[in-house]
């Protein structure tokens, strides 16, 4: 049997990647029929288990595709199919020829017949002359609008612009019985930032946090860290999957907040999830009391790496220029750290810090990843880059970590990812990447240096002329988030 999914028309690079990540969580194989970005219709294919002992073999097929996507925010619901064609004639055909073994269970049953047309419309007449079209079911029990037992849809493709240009039929139809939805209509609307007592300008907006922490795998007995935390979007959102989530920033005001009910321990306690709070504290990835395990000590591969996931949006270093903990030139400062050691427990302490490059922040992640997640353990955070190819910022790869997933929100000039990897055990790491990871530098002094993504910024990410052109004026734009 095949199975329908439909999806939200929106975030269409990041609809696959999450899918393919629950079915990694709920033991599902799955396999992928037919998928378009272009198109919110979904067809999978249920695989047996790979192991007859894994909690997939002990569940029906119904169970398992209501499983898939329970908690997916970008999967609206999941259907069985019975048929699909580029015609309705041919999915008439299709249904007549699959599926009459299946028609005398829902003889009796109350039932409703819907209509998902995307794209495109039909008049009440062509809806009802659609629905006549199936009589050859035989249905004969009540019919009943509101909580049938069952639910029968003809889902709709239409082209592009369809009504405008008056075409007349749609692309492709599917027809298929309800098995069930997903969170997509309760959970963001309960995370909505508009109703959170305390953000800020760079808050995550919780859709795309859920969706985060799904690609991550947050779940229950899970340990998630976010070190850029903020006000809490990627801690909250794991938290509401079941994970202990920890955070920290360099900015401990951002975690403090007015001190009272404004706070990140306040949002924790607006959603009822401060018993999955770890813990928050006042560091960056290059000064963090956490232990960190060195990358090829021998070892059961687990011992000494806690976090079963990381999740962050990092500073993009676009309105001031990154900083990390430390100070500028120790030597000709010496007072300015002496100082910090005596002051440091006031409550309006502000650390002193240094200039940080962009790319150096990005290998950090990667490299704090790969000493601390466990194995299979996941790393998802965002990243800036240009939409012009010859500015694109290459993916960050580590030879410790696997690359699963690249989603990309698309704005004006500028673009930001969703990157997901996979740590990989120390057993299957590659000596020649390790080798060549060992050899690289990383270079810059000034701001711009550091941060090529800022540098294309306020250029207006425009490709450098050619020799002998003029340069074109800076084009502005709305800064982006952070």
């Amino acid at each position: 049997m095949e199975y329908l999914i439909r999806f939200s028309q929106s975030h269409e690079t990041f609809r696959l990647p999450e899918l393919q990540a629950l079915a990694v969580l709920e033991g599902i194989d799955i396999e992928v029929i037919s998928y378009s970005l272009d198109s919110p219709f979904c067809i999978i294919r249920l695989l047996p288990p790979s192991s007859p002992s894994s909690p997939s073999s002990l569940s029906d097929p119904t169970t398992l595709a209501r499983k898939l996507i329970r908690r997916s925010i970008l999967a609206m619901s999941i259907h069985e199919l019975w048929g699909h064609g580029p015609d309705l004639a041919s999915v008439h055909t299709a249904v007549q020829t699959s599926t009459p073994a299946l028609w005398p269970q829902y003889l009796e049953c109350s039932f409703k017949f819907t209509l998902d047309s995307y794209q495109g419309s039909r008049s009440s007449d062509q809806k009802i002359a659609l629905i006549n079209s199936f009589s050859y079911l035989g249905f004969l029990g009540p019919i009943k609008m509101r909580s049938p037992d069952q639910e029968f849809t003809l889902h709709e493709l239409w082209p592009f612009n369809s009504t405008p240009l008056g075409i007349p039929e749609p692309s492709h139809l599917y027809f298929t019985r309800y098995l069930g939805s997903s969170l997509r209509d309760h959970l963001p609307k309960k995370l909505d930032l508009k109703k959170r007592r305390y953000i800020s300008t760079t808050s995550m907006d919780a859709e795309l946090a859920l969706i985060t922490a799904n690609i991550a795998l947050a779940a229950p007995g899970k340990l998630f860290y976010d070190p850029f935390c903020g006000t809490g979007s990627f801690p909250i959102a794991v938290a509401e999957f079941g994970a202990v989530a920890l955070g920290s920033d360099i900015d401990g005001r951002s975690i403090r907040g007015d001190e009272k009910k404004r706070t990140l321990k306040g949002n924790f306690e607006q959603y009822g999830l401060l018993g999955r709070l770890g813990g928050t504290f006042t560091a960056d990835l290059t000064n963090s009391p956490i232990r960190k395990t060195a990358l090829g000590t021998p070892g059961d591969g687990v011992r000494g790496r806690v976090f079963d996931g990381i999740v962050c949006d990092p500073p993009y270093g676009v309105r001031e220029g990154l900083m990390v903990l430390g100070v500028r030139d120790p030597e000709k400062t010496p007072w300015v750290e002496r100082k910090g050691r005596e002051m440091y427990k006031q409550a309006d302490f502000i650390p002193p810090r240094k200039p940080y490059g962009f790319l150096a922040m990005l290998d950090d992640i990667l490299q704090f990843a790969a000493q601390t997640l466990v194995d299979n353990g996941r790393v998802a955070f965002w990243m800036p880059t240009a939409n012009d190819e010859e500015q694109e910022m290459p993916v960050p790869s580590h030879p410790y970590l696997e690359t699963l997933s690249v989603s990309t929100q698309v704005f004006n000039k500028w673009s930001r990812r969703l990157i997901c990897y996979r740590r990989i055990p120390d057993k299957d790491v590659d000596p020649a990447a390790v080798k060549a990871r060992e050899e690289r530098k990383l270079v810059g002094k000034t701001a711009d240096e550091l941060n090529p993504f800022r540098k294309a910024y306020f250029e207006g990410f425009q490709t450098p002329p050619a020799t002998g052109t003029s340069t074109p004026a800076p084009v502005t734009e709305t800064p982006p988030p952070n």
